[in-house]
């Protein structure tokens, strides 16, 4: 990060109200596509996308030199599934059926990855037809189960990654996913994981990103307040189902090529279409700009929980932390985790501060090298950023109710250390 951008940021978070978010989308359906690598920069990602919430395309100059658009794909284009299933034919892998409709989702089964293929390879000769329905392979951990498979560098635009950063460090799980579908296959209307930004390249075919603005969702709306399944369904034109409908923007729509990356913000509900036989690379990601974002997403989800179950808030002694329990449940992450997740997001970034970065371990592929990569202003503007959201969690009433003996340090002190890193980082 460079001065200017670092200015530049500080200044924009200093009148910055993460409830706020909605204002900084795009005027107009227009959608920014970055076709050279060589003339676009971190900080112009930084300015032009992370801080407005924009969403944009990066050509496929950006993945050309990936293993994974070397060896993934077949001379034509098409997924490479012999090679494929040679590499990888015995892992166990997450599919969903995209004919079913389950809890307002598709139904997942675990499945050996060679028995997918085989489905994929007879669909393909049945003429994209199967008595299974259309099998999406999702969510899956390759990065973690294979790593030392040379499938693709993660560009340097999203390596501020908060997320994978602290999943890697607890060693529990990663936001890192493999998708591999046929033609026909698609992800229901949704908005990631904690509010979060993703980002998802094409190794082979073709997507159909169907984006709403945050805000737009609540006018996509049943009377129930439930969020539609299906945005394209000819049920949302039904005022008595949809009363808000007739309200909404069209959506923002991208046609994904082979080999481009897709950006899409905190907060844009999506829908995403394979038009063609697809293979992608997709992580969520969190950093200072959304952090805040995920803060208030957070926040929601417990309301929501406390409103569900207030009936036995006088009964049950123990209610606040049922409440939380049930949000970790359904969410994947509590208060007390979250404050663990600033906790390690802020000592790693004090750590280069405070003692730099030796060169052997700057060659190492660490959290701690991408931060030292990405310049010593860009660690200040975390530790500001996680400075805001900890006194915000810290003053939170729900957070002061649960038992805090056990977070170490303090959250008082965890604060003192971080202005004071701050501080002396700035003299």
């Amino acid at each position: 990060m460079d001065r200017a951008t670092f200015a530049f940021s500080t200044a924009f978070f200093r009148d910055y109200s993460s409830s706020s978010h909605t204002a900084f989308c795009l005027p107009t359906g227009h959608v920014d596509f970055i076709e050279k690598v060589d003339s676009f920069t971190y900080s112009d990602f930084f300015r032009d996308y992370l801080i407005p919430n924009h969403p944009c395309i990066f050509s496929a100059k950006f993945t050309e030199g990936w293993g994974s658009r070397r060896n993934w794909v077949t001379w034509d284009g098409k997924p490479n599934l012999d090679y494929l299933l040679q590499k990888f034919g015995e892992a166990i892998v997450p599919v969903a059926n995209c004919d079913v409709k389950e809890y307002n989702s598709n139904p997942k089964e675990q499945i050996p990855f060679k028995e997918y293929i085989n489905y994929w390879k007879e669909y393909i000769r049945n003429d994209y037809r199967s008595s299974r329905g259309c099998l999406y392979l999702k969510d899956w951990h390759l990065s973690r189960a294979f790593p030392e498979q040379d499938v693709y560098t993660t560009p340097v635009y999203f390596t501020s990654d908060w997320l994978n950063e602290y999943w890697d460090a607890i060693g529990l799980d990663d936001y890192r996913f493999v998708y591999m579908g046929p033609k026909g296959s698609w992800t229901p209307f949704h908005a990631d994981v904690f509010r979060s930004y993703s980002w998802s390249a094409n190794i082979c075919g073709r997507k159909k990103w169907l984006l709403y603005p945050p805000g737009q969702e609540e006018y996509l709306k049943d009377r129930q307040g439930n969020l539609p399944f299906d945005v394209t369904a000819p049920d949302l034109q039904d005022s008595n189902v949809y009363p808000r409908y007739s309200q909404s923007q069209p959506p923002v729509e991208i046609l994904q090529e082979a080999g481009e990356i897709v950006f899409i913000p905190s907060g844009w509900h999506h829908q995403v279409y394979n038009l063609e036989d697809t293979i992608s690379i997709n992580h969520n990601w969190v950093n200072g700009c959304n952090v805040a974002i995920m803060w208030c997403f957070l926040q929601d989800e417990l309301a929501a929980v406390q409103r569900e179950i207030n009936e036995w808030k006088d009964p049950m002694d123990d209610w606040h932390l049922q409440c939380q329990l049930i949000m970790k449940s359904c969410t994947g992450i509590d208060y007390k985790e979250f404050y663990n997740f600033l906790k390690v997001i802020a000592e790693n970034r004090i750590s280069i501060l405070e003692n730099g970065l030796d060169d052997e371990a700057l060659a190492k592929n660490t959290p701690k090298a991408a931060i030292s990569t990405l310049g010593m202003l860009h660690a200040v503007f975390d530790l500001k950023r996680t400075v805001k959201v900890l006194t915000s969690l810290s003053a939170n009433e729900d957070f002061k109710k649960l038992d805090l003996t056990s977070l170490s340090p303090p959250p008082e002190a965890l604060l003192h250390h971080l202005k004071a890193a701050i501080d002396t980082a700035l003299l």
